[in-house]
């Protein structure tokens, strides 16, 4: 979605304009051509070619003061919805396609050159900005739209037309449909499909980046570098800084800037690409890093593309991924890959913050340095916690007792072994726990979801702790469940334990589903409505045999003493009431 809205494809209509005088025609884009009636007056970018040659002698000195003033401006600033609305009349009038109607062309900063045509037809009542724009500078505003009341704000959402000629009584849909084919046949306009993307400049003045493989030749003419000669290496050079002129590092490289072919002198280009250049499809170099023939093997590339997973901020989106995506489409249309998307699933990992729930600066001073955790805490703490922290797409606040608390949990792993619970004998009683957390966890780490995966863990551990024991090759099992999150930890368990060394190539555990089927249930027993303690039976137990379980508990005999047993209520599967007097 956001690179959709980056992209900004918008469907609507591109108008022409006369200027009223002249044989000059000025062309606006917009996607809402059916409120033409209640264009007011026309704006022009500042930069706009045709603003010099039709301002009016009497507004010339205003309209350069204005330009003067535009230009120390960024575009982000011009277009700042939040700014004071400014702008200067530059005498010269449009004429209006669809009624015939004198406007008035002024310019403002917030049209820019480089977007769209240069020029807008303003619709005061239905747009905010022109509203006050046209307010401010007391400008015409005829409503087209039925809806709202223009005296006090404009008009933006949809409603029938009015005070629309032909338009009158339309729908919107309706009526651009019909406003562009009046344009088309009266020779005044036509749809168009518009974007908001726009040029950026691919070269950089830096050493480090991918050459760019073009040679200029002294009879000015460019040529890129044989096939024969790729890849474009960058030459060794002493110094990496630009020169006094600003040119790139690579000027200095004479040896390896200077060419020759069939006898014509030339010079590589010495800009290099940018440093995202590389990055839009070194995915693919990673499936065949040797070879010398081809970016990588066809089979190898159909093989194993597209990526499974992209793990990366949301400030890459608009960004590195839109660029990746893009090359991936020509090298498809290249025919040197065979599918249309570089990547098969994007996920957005959240921002750790400082303890204070800011986003940690060093100014703020309170950044977390992980080597110093690695050394206090040891990095497999650092990385549980990290892991457990939250949902692995939100935004969380540092804690350091909770890196205490990630320490503390992984000595209790450890003293499984250590404090000699393991045992060969099978430990039925885990079957159940064991088995769920196989599952659940599996499923966890497919889905991303590794805080509550570790969760998961935490509560196998508990039960063993409960039992005081565990079967050697079941806590094995779990030690590669445990792996990924803590790799070192369980790398030394598992030698201590096996003898084996590097479990990354070891199976990963199974659950097996026979044990996950549940035939006990947990049954609360109260005493005239107060709980006294809990029993565990079969699902179809009798009632009779439930009574009697929950009569013969201790906690039960001991609160009964002095008291007659009147009524035992049971609820298989819930609950046991016991009234007494």
């Amino acid at each position: 979605e956001m690179q959709k809205n980056w992209i900004g494809k918008s469907t609507g209509a591109e108008v022409d304009f006369h200027i009223d005088g002249t044989d000059k025609v000025f062309t606006v884009y917009t996607t809402r051509c059916d409120t033409l009636f209640g264009a007011t007056y026309c704006v022009m970018s500042p930069e706009h070619p045709f603003v010099n040659a039709i301002t009016t002698q009497e507004q010339k000195d205003a309209v350069e003061a204005y330009q003067k003033a535009c230009a120390t401006k960024s575009d982000l600033e011009r277009t700042d919805l939040n700014k004071d609305k400014t702008g200067v009349f530059t005498g010269a009038y449009a004429i209006n396609p669809v009624n015939g109607k004198k406007i008035p062309i002024w310019i403002s900063d917030y049209v820019l050159a480089s977007y769209g045509t240069g020029a807008i037809m303003a619709v005061p009542a239905h747009d905010t900005r022109d509203y006050e724009f046209a307010k401010k500078f007391n400008l015409e505003i005829i409503p087209v739209l039925e809806g709202g009341n223009i005296e006090t704000e404009a008009w933006t959402e949809d409603g029938v037309h009015i005070n629309s000629g032909f338009l009158d009584g339309m729908d919107k849909q309706t009526a651009i449909d019909t406003m562009i084919r009046w344009l088309e046949e009266n020779g005044c306009g036509h749809a168009k499909v518009q974007y908001k993307l726009r040029d950026w400049l691919f070269s950089r003045q830096r050493y480090w980046g991918e050459p760019i493989p073009i040679i200029h030749m002294e009879d000015g003419t460019m040529k890129t570098v044989s096939t024969d000669d790729l890849p474009l290496e960058l030459p060794a050079v002493t110094n990496y800084q630009p020169s006094e002129d600003g040119e790139s590092p690579l000027a200095n490289a004479v040896e390896w800037l200077n060419v020759e072919i069939d006898g014509v002198k030339g010079k590589r280009e010495t800009n290099t690409m940018p440093q995202w250049a590389g990055s839009c499809w070194y995915f693919l170099r990673y499936l065949d890093p040797h070879n010398n023939e081809a970016l990588a093997d066809p089979k190898l590339i159909e093989h194993w593309m597209p990526v499974d997973l992209y793990i990366g901020g949301a400030e890459h989106a608009v960004l590195h991924l839109l660029y990746s995506r893009f090359w991936y489409k020509v090298l498809r249309d290249c025919g040197v890959v065979f599918n249309d998307e570089p990547f098969r699933k994007l996920y957005h990992q959240g921002m750790i913050l400082g303890e204070n729930g800011i986003k940690m600066s060093k100014s703020l001073g309170n950044v977390v340095n992980p080597d110093e955790l690695v050394a206090s805490h040891g990095a497999d703490a650092l990385r549980l916690y990290e892991m457990f922290m939250g949902p692995l797409n939100s935004s969380k606040p540092w804690s350091t007792k909770g890196m205490d608390g990630a320490r503390k949990w992984l000595e209790r792993v450890w003293r499984v072994n250590e404090a000699g619970m393991l045992c060969d004998e099978a430990t039925p009683e885990l079957d159940y726990s064991f088995n769920f957390t196989v599952k659940k966890v599996t499923e966890d780490y497919e889905s991303l979801n590794f805080n509550t995966a570790i969760s998961q863990m935490m509560i196998f551990i508990n039960d063993v702790y409960k039992l005081g024991k565990v079967n050697r090759d079941m806590f094995v099992s779990f030690i590669r469940l445990l792996y990924p999150i803590a790799p070192h930890v369980c790398e030394e368990m598992n030698q201590m334990i096996t003898g084996k060394e590097d479990m990354s190539y070891d199976a990963w555990p199974t659950a097996d589903e026979s044990k996950l089927v549940v035939n006990t249930v947990k049954m609360a027993v109260q005493i005239n409505g107060k709980l006294r303690t809990t029993i565990e039976v079969s699902k179809d137990e009798d009632r009779k045999v439930i009574e009697s379980i929950a009569l013969e508990q201790e906690a039960v005999q001991r609160n009964l003493e002095g008291l007659e047993v009147r009524k035992v209520i049971v609820v298989p599967g819930k609950i046991v009431n016991i009234v007494a007097k």
